[in-house]
């Protein structure tokens, strides 16, 4: 696979298919999009009904007359009631009306039969066309919502399997390694038969649970749909094992050949062991698989938010953001700081730190080894641009963790993540200026005003951000916070998306509405790719953390008698990271939630502490071996053949720095995050 050309601005899809399944893609996913927006939606046509009309929400156009009677003589029918009157011969304790009680009840009917007409004529005075035409929208809409509720889960089934089976049917699932032969490519393709195979016998399992169950039938339903997205994949799999692409050469297995399996299919392995061998739970793959289908929305919207970073790479705005610094003939060192700080905001907006590399991560490299960066100080900073800025306003992780823990708050968390950023950011400096010398800039005359007059292209850009977030809040009443930028950021690239399109910016026969569908469905058809990969490890890396649920590590770990904070909190910083090694962080996020944060939190531990030190552990995690995700997207995004060259020359430090110096800023930066607060609350 190309991964130079998947990943390069303004990359068109390489398959025609691809285009097909691009297509097809962004309009799931923006049709999930104006879903998610239907609550505001509405809200906004019930706010739009009531300024328009004084009390819409009793307005009825077919409105009929009320059949209570208002010509009622309350005396003569309290007389007629009491005359009625008969003492049941069989009731012990028969006695007459309450003639003062009837009067009431007789009076408290006719207040409301009046107001029942009063609205009543409200009603006839306001039946307009428009009024009723108005109703039938918001009703219609209001009616919708209410009866799909639960579609929500299958539109995310829907994308999880057309996602992921274009990556099966790339190879593009996410390994330590490709495959670099005939062999090991029919190993990837064996493994990965081999998971989804396990994946179906254990919804199978599940179902026959499901069938006992009283109202398992809407459960049974959605586990029927997992089992055909899986089933499919299995054909994918059995045809690739088949059909070997004449590009992939021909070879045996060595030992290291194992590092071509999918790490999705590694993490099914050990918990389908565990849950089988040890635990005797054949269901437990597809229950804790499950657990994505209650949480549909969350994953929806890191689908959208892989959108909204393959739209980023279809347009000119990296390059134009480096363009301003450009003028100052920055040192590798100084541009390497430089740009760990300025690519930490664009990450909070792409929800991980993940695909903001898959984004632009080719033109950070690219500008590094410009400005004289080796290549290893170049693959480092590639892959932490954007790490760091998971604890900043609006990442979707820390969303996540306060849906999950009522104790800490989205406002609280992105306070303090900021300075953790700043800490860790400043550390990445020290380092990289201390290690590498020659950090000093020296630019030229003029670069200042140069600088500035790079910032005027930028101008229509953020103009067309602004405009098109005021038009949404002005539209659906929906302010732009860490809540609403999965369902604005989408409609906001695809606007500047179009804008990018200006005839300087494609080729001369093309028209502007072609260039934009044509890089909208490139976006979308690289988003499949990355959401498909990325989903599959979540899902998995939450059946693995099924194990660390239910067995007694937790309970081991975090004894009743141990009173010490400072050695839960030891151990806490250790098991995160190992968590953070081996698994994604939204999948790690929900594992830890149910397992480590309330135990930990109970020996004395603050929750806003014990959660940002999660997130900062996780990145670590990231960024750490054996699995260190972030440089395998690195990797993806620059070609092996770079990775490689990278560490045949110089010292120890030079030929591993793009391992060893993510380590050496965010290790001490998670010390640091771990450890002084306590100082101020554990002493």
């Amino acid at each position: 696979m190309n991964w130079r050309a998947l990943t390069a601005p303004a990359a068109r899809t390489l398959y025609p298919v691809h285009r097909l399944h691009g297509a097809v893609l962004l309009l799931l996913l923006l049709f999930t999009l104006l879903l998610g927006m239907g609550n505001s939606l509405h809200s906004r046509l019930l706010w739009v009904g009531e300024q328009t009309w004084p009390n819409y929400y009793l307005l009825n156009p077919n409105a009929t007359e009320p059949s209570c009677q208002r010509d009622i003589n309350v005396d003569a029918e309290v007389r007629r009631r009491m005359e009625a009157y008969k003492p049941d011969p069989d009731a012990l304790f028969s006695s007459p009306p309450d003639p003062g009680a009837l009067r009431r009840s007789l009076l408290k009917n006719l207040e409301l039969c009046e107001q029942e007409y009063a609205i009543y004529q409200q009603n006839r005075k306001h039946a307009t066309p428009a009024l009723g035409l108005f109703k039938t929208v918001e009703q219609g809409l209001a009616s919708f919502l209410l009866d799909n509720i639960e579609l929500t889960k299958y539109l995310f089934i829907a994308m999880f399997a057309m996602a992921a089976a274009i990556a099966a049917l790339d190879a593009d699932h996410i390994a330590l390694r490709l495959a670099r032969n005939r062999s090991e490519w029919r190993l990837s393709q064996g493994a990965q038969f081999l998971v989804n195979g396990l994946m179906v016998w254990s919804l199978n399992s599940y179902l026959g649970r499901l069938a006992t169950t009283p109202g398992g039938a809407d459960t049974a339903s959605l586990q029927v749909a997992w089992a055909g997205v899986f089933g499919l994949f299995m054909v994918i799999n059995a045809v690739r094992f088949l059909y070997v692409p004449g590009r992939v050469r021909a070879g045996s297995l060595s030992a290291s050949s194992g590092l071509v399996v999918p790490l999705y299919c590694v993490m099914g392995l050990i918990a389908m062991s565990y849950f089988f061998f040890v635990d005797g739970y054949s269901s437990g793959l597809a229950i804790y698989f499950g657990m994505m289908s209650n949480l549909s929305s969350m994953f929806i919207n890191i689908g959208l938010y892989v959108l909204v970073g393959m739209m980023l790479k279809q347009t000119r705005l990296p390059e134009l953001l480096l363009n301003v610094i450009k003028p100052y003939h920055l040192p590798a060192p100084m541009l390497a700081s430089v740009i760990i700080f300025a690519t930490a905001f664009p990450t909070a907006f792409t929800g991980a730190s993940g695909i903001f590399i898959l984004a632009v991560g080719g033109v950070v490299y690219d500008e590094l080894r410009r400005a004289g960066a080796g290549r290893q100080l170049a693959l480092a900073t590639t892959a932490m641009s954007g790490s760091l800025g998971v604890v900043l306003n609006p990442c979707l992780l820390i969303v996540v963790v306060a849906a999950l823990n009522k104790e800490v708050t989205t406002t609280e968390m992105y306070d303090w993540g900021f300075w953790v950023f700043i800490l860790s950011a400043l550390l990445f400096t020290l380092v990289v200026c201390k290690t590498e010398g020659n950090w000093r800039p020296r630019p030229a005359p003029g670069a200042f005003r140069a600088s500035l007059a790079q910032l005027q292209p930028l101008l229509p850009y953020v103009g067309v951000a602004a405009l098109v977030i005021l038009a949404i809040w002005f539209v659906l009443g929906l302010q732009f916070n860490e809540y609403s930028a999965p369902l604005i950021l989408p409609l906001v690239m695809l606007a500047l998306v179009y804008l990018d399109a200006s005839p300087a910016n494609r080729e001369p026969e093309e028209s502007r509405r072609a260039a934009f569908w044509n890089r909208s469905a490139a976006a979308a058809s690289d988003s499949a790719v990355h959401i498909g990969a990325l989903l599959a490890l979540i899902g998995f890396s939450i059946c693995l953390g099924g194990i660390l649920e239910r067995s007694d590590i937790v309970h081991a770990l975090f004894p009743e008698n141990l009173a010490s904070p400072w050695i839960a909190m030891l151990v806490i910083v250790v098991m995160l990271t190992v968590i953070g090694m081996v698994m994604d962080p939204f999948g790690a996020v929900i594992l830890v939630s149910a397992t480590i944060a309330q135990p930990a939190i109970q020996l004395g531990i603050d929750p806003l502490h014990f959660w940002i030190v999660c997130l900062v552990a996780f990145e670590l995690g990231y960024l750490s071996p054996p699995v260190a995700l972030n440089h395998l997207l690195t990797r993806q995004v620059v070609g092996e053949t770079e990775v490689l060259a990278a560490e045949r020359t110089g010292s120890f430090w030079h030929r591993y720095q793009r391992l060893l110096l993510p380590l050496a800023v965010m290790g001490p930066t998670l010390l640091a995050a771990a450890f002084i607060p306590m100082l101020f609350y554990a002493l």
